[in-house]
């Protein structure tokens, strides 16, 4: 797993920690599959820690068998030391005969599924009230005096009978969900935005089917990347389609069906998925099971279940991160459902080690393919390409990166003679547990160099006793550049040089300028380009003011100063861009990009310049934007924030010698330009003039 996602998610439950202590009611909204069971336990247990008293009641769905998965995932980080102070239970009603239901006390992690606590059911029969008097302080003074706060996990769901019983027993309230309900108040407190958790591989970017595209369209698409998964990914794929509730469910599985037992189709496996067990059909061995397990049999990344057709009875709580395609048939006419069914395909299947894969291997592995559903209009994501011929601009346009060395790496390091050294006063432990939990705290490298020396349960138990002296090791290592940073080289040791890539996407975050002659094209032919913030459009409006200085307009038939030939049709043809005196530069947009520079600040971490110019006189410069209003002022003073700047100027300073390129820190601070440049080992302070000059 990236270092880049386990931050992401730190900071985010860090972030909650915060909020929480200062209002009742909090809302966390992040995309399904970015790990928000996984932050959910982290938060709990950060407050469990410092607050003895709290006891968490997690309201979540009975579908799906959400609440059995919670429950699981919460214990399974307990038993393996990661948040020890986790203590679940699972409520249930499964009792016997007339034995009346029962709630125990000892634990501090409560996971509730909704639909038990409802009119008729044997909680609202006084169970759950009992222990809600029971574990608060009440008027007789008997109670546990513990303060509940209630997680209401999919909390887009109705929940009117817990709502009910909010102020009289609930202390706090943290809502999550992936589709908050904005006209119930779950206004987002913290988020994380799909665009984010696509820039750390948290989640796949979607490419849009188009709307022609029929059912069999998309099951031939399948066929093409399925063989590929296989190969690259060691996974087998599979593709969900999505048909109607009700009325026009029948007809339309017949017209699907149809498909599937056409002879270039029958190789595939298939199982159709609906409410009632009857009706659910297949034509692979799992229809020797219970129809309650093909649900979890299609899980796997080994299963042979290529398609898996669907009413609503999989839209949420279900985890099959070898989905990479979804079409849907139905129209739901909900923003929210198509969120939930989108979230099945869009899980990265090979998290836990994506940075061992190859190139071509990431880019199949965080790649989805949806048909049916109407882009988000709220914010689109943008597809763009290379302008005119790719090769052009590939071609002019070469970037040598940098990489940091770990620890194996380093020439005078032998782990074996270390912890011999080591092992001289041993540190004796008496829980496996405790070590596991020691080394999964640990970053991949270090997790890595764990398992390249243990050839045996001692070695493991030796490694995992003196982890803190190896990190230590570690970290003096990779933390002095002068040792640790190194050009890129490929497999043969040739220094490697990239470029921007052929394709990629953006989020349409408004902050709109009008570029028609930098790297990039839209796919919908369309100028207007999108930015993060107003800093970044305000910095590509000088770099595009800077591209044309001198040049002047071209007409049409006339030599474009920057690109080449401006056609009739108003379109221009990429042509000399090898040929000094001219500029080529664009944003640097991090989805396929592999424009970045390794630095360190608690774990290895990539840095991908917001953009990259090639001057007249075919000098490198890179630039990292940032800016300071009234709206991030605290933002830019915290601590997080002036340890990563840090970090970047220590990398930018030694990239600046090893590539002999230009780095910058632009920022933009009550409408003015403060601007630091780092070149040939060298740090220096500009103003907007002087950095015009220093291109001229």
């Amino acid at each position: 797993m990236l270092q880049e996602a386990i931050d992401l998610q730190q900071n985010a439950v860090a972030e909650l920690v915060r909020k929480v202590e200062t209002k009742r009611e909090i809302t966390f909204r992040a995309p399904t599959g970015s790990g928000k069971t996984r932050m959910m336990a982290d938060f709990m247990n950060r407050i469990l820690i410092h607050n003895q008293d709290v006891i968490f009641l997690v309201s979540t769905l009975s579908k799906g068998d959400l609440a059995e998965q919670n429950y699981n995932a919460f214990k399974d980080c307990a038993d393996k030391n990661i948040f020890p102070k986790l203590n679940a239970h699972l409520i249930s009603s499964e009792i016997s005969g007339e034995e009346s239901l029962f709630i125990p006390l000892d634990y501090n992690v409560y996971v509730l599924p909704r639909d038990l606590y409802k009119t008729g059911g044997r909680l609202m029969q006084g169970a759950m009230l009992n222990f809600l008097h029971t574990v608060t302080p009440n008027l007789l003074g008997n109670g546990l005096n513990k303060r509940i706060w209630l997680i209401k996990d999919e909390c887009h769901q109705a929940t009117n009978n817990l709502d009910d019983l909010a102020n009289s027993f609930f202390d706090k309230i943290i809502n999550f969900s992936a589709t908050p309900k904005l006209n119930r108040g779950q206004i987002p407190d913290v988020e994380i935005s799909d665009e984010t958790a696509m820039n750390v591989k948290l989640i796949k970017t979607i490419e849009w089917g188009d709307e022609s595209d029929t059912v069999e369209t998309a099951i031939c698409k399948f066929e093409k990347i399925r063989e590929k998964y296989v190969n690259l990914l060691n996974v087998n794929p599979c593709l969900i389609i999505q048909i109607s509730n009700k009325d026009k469910a029948e007809e339309e599985w017949t017209k699907i069906e149809a498909i599937l037992n056409k002879t270039e189709h029958q190789h595939l496996k298939w199982m159709s998925i609906v409410d009632k067990k009857d009706k659910c059909r297949t034509n692979d061995k799992v229809g020797k099971l219970p129809v309650e397990k093909w649900k979890e049999y299609a899980k796997g990344n080994a299963s042979t279940i290529d398609i898996i057709v669907f009413k609503m009875v999989i839209s949420e709580g279900w985890d099959i991160p070898r989905a990479c395609m979804l079409y849907q048939v139905r129209d739901t006419k909900s923003k929210q459902l198509d969120e939930q069914v989108m979230g099945r395909v869009r899980r990265n299947p090979r998290l836990t080690d994506f940075e061992r894969l190859t190139p071509e291997a990431q880019k199949l592995a965080m790649t989805a393919w949806i048909w049916g559903i109407e882009p988000n209009k709220g914010k689109k994501s943008r597809q763009v390409r290379l302008f005119g011929s790719p090769d052009d601009i590939t071609m002019a346009l070469k970037i040598k990166t940098t990489h940091l060395k770990t620890l194996t790496e380093r020439r005078d390091f032998d782990v074996v003679e270390f912890l011999q050294e080591k092992s001289k006063n041993d540190v004796y432990h008496t829980s496996i547990f405790d070590l596991y939990a020691k080394l999964q705290r640990n970053d991949n490298a270090i997790r890595d160099l764990c398992y390249e020396y243990a050839t045996n349960a001692q070695d493991w138990w030796r490694f995992c006793e003196h982890i803190d002296d190896v990190r230590k090791e570690y970290d003096n290592y990779v933390c002095d550049y002068s040792k640790s940073m190194e050009l890129t080289k490929d497999n043969d040791g040739n220094v490697c040089e990239v470029s921007f890539p052929l394709t990629s996407i953006y989020t349409d975050n408004e902050h709109y300028q009008n570029i028609s002659d930098w790297v990039w094209q839209r796919k919908d032919g369309s100028d207007k380009f999108s930015f993060d913030s107003e800093a970044e459009r305000e910095w590509a409006s000088i770099l595009k003011d800077i591209s044309h200085e001198d040049f002047g307009t071209a007409e049409v038939g006339e030599p474009n100063p920057h690109y080449g030939q401006l056609r009739t049709d108003g379109t221009t043809e990429p042509l000399h861009l090898n040929a000094k005196n001219k500029y080529l530069w664009g944003k640097n947009f991090i989805t396929n990009s592999e424009i970045k520079f390794e630095y360190y600040q608690n774990g290895i971490h990539s840095s991908y310049p917001d953009f990259v110019l090639k001057d007249k006189s075919s000098r490198i410069h890179l630039f990292e934007v940032k800016s300071v209003n009234v709206s991030n002022a605290s933002q830019f003073d915290s601590e997080d924030y002036k340890s990563k700047i840090k970090a970047l100027r220590e990398c930018y300073k030694h990239c600046s010698e090893l590539t002999d390129y230009c780095y910058y820190l632009p920022v933009l601070k009550n409408d003015v330009w403060q601007i630091t440049r780092f070149a040939g080992g060298e740090e220096d302070t500009l103003t907007i003039d002087s950095f015009k000059d220093s291109l001229k």
